[in-house]
């Protein structure tokens, strides 16, 4: 049977899934990224105090397969004891004092990130990962009976098509997806698009060096991460809280989806000041933070999915798949991307 070669535009937990298995399957499979690292939402952000998971906080492992997966890369994710999780009213009192099901939290280490380069490794070291490369629209290719182009851009502005895929996999925001479909005058295939809603995210990442002394080794609250009732902030973390961190006390501070939606076109600055505000309402720590840097995250939480695992186009060889087709777990982004590969595997 001829190798089949796929793209694979976007590489956070859907895309990798789905590449790695594609390729497990004998699958030849071209990652493109518009950014600098693989990891998508599971990103983590470098600072000179420690690091950040600016995105996705932690995760769960319902799904068997899922937990089949992890085993491949033993040691790399440890729990993390947010089992101290609170949730706040806005001005700090505990309303719950736990979450319910006593369910296990996981993260990566040293960084939410390093999951999925880990199992992108392979295919870096084929050489098949572009990074820094935007795919801008997708054609067909003269050469190739229904074969596909992915046409990109660069970081630096160049412009680059690559040829030869009989498949072509969209692991990104169906926002995104959809742009990239319009472009590429694939409009029919946005029409289960359209009702998906996917909610922004303005997040805060502060660093307090000045917790790191003999005898106080945290500031304010006893608490590890809290959910928030304040309208400004919904969620807040203590990063050196998590396993295989630095000591450094560091906060990661998500707005709420509606406050974020209504300042999404706010200065870094503003938002800066105003998160920071509410943060010292709630937690007490009034002392000004060595490092804060905020992050605008356009597309962070899923609040009203596809309903399904995957789209699959088989008459075009073009699929979709994200945690926006199931929810807006780590696990839901998993499981679509490894159901699409599957289902890609089954046209073969």
């Amino acid at each position: 049977m001829t190798t089949q070669h796929s793209a694979s535009i976007g590489v956070g937990m859907a895309g990798i899934a789905c590449a790695r298995t594609l390729r497990q399957a004998g699958h030849h499979v071209t990652l493109f990224e518009k950014s600098r690292g693989v990891g998508g939402r599971m990103a983590t952000r470098r600072s000179s105090f420690g690091s950040f998971d600016h995105g996705t906080q932690y995760f769960t492992v319902r799904d068997a397969r899922f937990e089949l997966a992890l085993g491949t890369v033993p040691g790399l994710c440890r729990p993390w004891s947010a089992n101290a999780v609170r949730v706040l009213d806005p001005v700090g009192r505990v309303v719950e004092a736990a979450l319910p099901g006593g369910e296990r939290h996981w993260v990566a280490t040293p960084g939410m990130n390093a999951l999925v380069k880990a199992w992108s490794e392979p295919m870096q070291d084929d050489g098949n990962v572009q990074l820094e490369t935007r795919a801008t629209r997708i054609a067909r290719d003269p050469l190739m009976k229904n074969g596909w182009q992915v046409h990109t851009e660069a970081g630096d502005g160049s412009q680059h098509v690559y040829a030869g895929f009989d498949k072509i996999i969209l692991a990104i925001p169906p926002a995104q997806a959809s742009s990239l479909l319009q472009a590429s005058e694939l409009h029919a295939l946005t029409a289960p698009l359209q009702n998906v809603k996917v909610d922004p995210c303005w997040t805060l990442m502060l660093a307090f060096p000045q917790a790191v002394q003999p005898g106080l080794t945290t500031l304010g609250p006893q608490w590890n991460a809290a959910r928030s009732t304040h309208h400004r902030i919904a969620w807040m973390a203590r990063e050196s809280s998590k396993p295989g961190r630095e000591r450094i006390e560091r906060w990661t501070v998500q707005a709420s989806a509606p406050w974020s939606a209504e300042h999404i076109h706010d200065s870094a600055e503003r938002i800066t000041g105003k998160l920071l505000k509410a943060f010292a309402e709630i937690t007490g720590i009034r002392a000004t933070p060595a490092h804060a840097e905020v992050h605008r995250w356009l597309y962070a939480k899923t609040a009203q999915p596809l309903g399904q695992s995957h789209l699959w186009f088989k008459a075009q060889g073009i699929g979709l798949c994200g945690d926006w087709c199931l929810g807006h777990r780590v696990e839901d982004a998993f499981v679509s991307g490894l159901e699409l590969a599957l289902a890609v595997l089954r046209q073969r």
